[in-house]
């Protein structure tokens, strides 16, 4: 057992002894919480639970406590990243190969993270039966609406692979110990088997149809739906698939 913790210790370059400055290991644990945590805890809500469990859709629509979850989750993990670069915006010196690329993928990182929240800033107006509006961009899948869907999606999957190959590069550059990769290895499997369940499961439902039902009877919600594995059911295939909601519980008797 103890030569099992002290291989776990050890940094992955088998040195004897590891040190970094305290700025180093706040930055690292910032960014792995931001990068490895929040920020794909968010694109698995954002993905697969448009419509939440138990939910009786399409008699009930818009349910937006996926919004609200993804919307904490990403601004939580930005904002971590912002701290995080703060913490090494004047103390990091680029000591050889592997900490000048951490860097520099730093910064790849951190452009496509600032591209994801002007996107979302600039996806248009909703619109919509619930709206003051019935025009919009969302409900009528304007130009805007579908060039947002379309940069928002994959830049957000190629800033998350982009940050997975930006924290393996921190730990090496770092000499980690081996324990930290494990884990994160661990994490990250866990992480890649949750997503390939629930898209099999077919969870990934179109944002247009989770709010505003199977088929408004307007052109745009005949479109096909922006990205890739995004599936669209009509009310009887989504009963079929996942069952009715779950009976309401008894009223107590007096």
């Amino acid at each position: 057992m103890n030569d099992l913790m002290q291989w776990l210790l050890t940094p992955i370059s088998g040195a004897t002894h590891h040190e970094i400055a305290p700025w180093a290991y706040w930055h690292a644990r910032v960014m792995v919480l931001a990068w490895a945590v929040l920020l794909p805890l968010g694109i698995l809500v954002a993905r697969f639970f448009k419509v939440m469990p138990g939910q009786n859709w399409p008699t009930v629509r818009d349910n937006k406590a996926w919004w609200h979850a993804h919307r904490t989750l990403q601004y939580s993990g930005f904002a971590l990243m912002l701290v995080g670069i703060g913490l090494a915006w004047s103390n990091a010196r680029a000591a050889g190969q592997a900490a000048a690329l951490h860097g520099a993928m730093g910064w790849c990182v951190l452009g496509l993270a600032i591209v994801q929240v002007a996107s979302a800033w600039a996806r248009g107006t909703k619109g919509g039966p619930t709206a003051a509006h019935m025009r919009g961009d969302h409900y009528d899948m304007t130009a805007t609406r579908v060039t947002f869907e379309y940069v928002h999606k994959a830049g957000g999957y190629i800033a998350l692979l982009a940050a997975v190959v930006t924290i393996f590069l921190g730990l090496y550059a770092a000499d980690a110990p081996r324990w930290m990769w494990i884990v994160l290895a661990v994490w990250w499997l866990v992480l890649g088997t949750a997503f390939a369940y629930l898209q099999y499961r077919g969870r990934c439902m179109d944002t247009y149809q989770a709010i505003w039902g199977p088929d408004t009877g307007t052109p745009a919600s005949r479109q096909p739906p922006v990205g890739w594995g995004v599936r669209r059911y009509t009310a009887a295939q989504w009963q079929k698939k996942f069952g009715p909601p779950p009976p309401a519980a008894p009223t107590p008797q007096r």
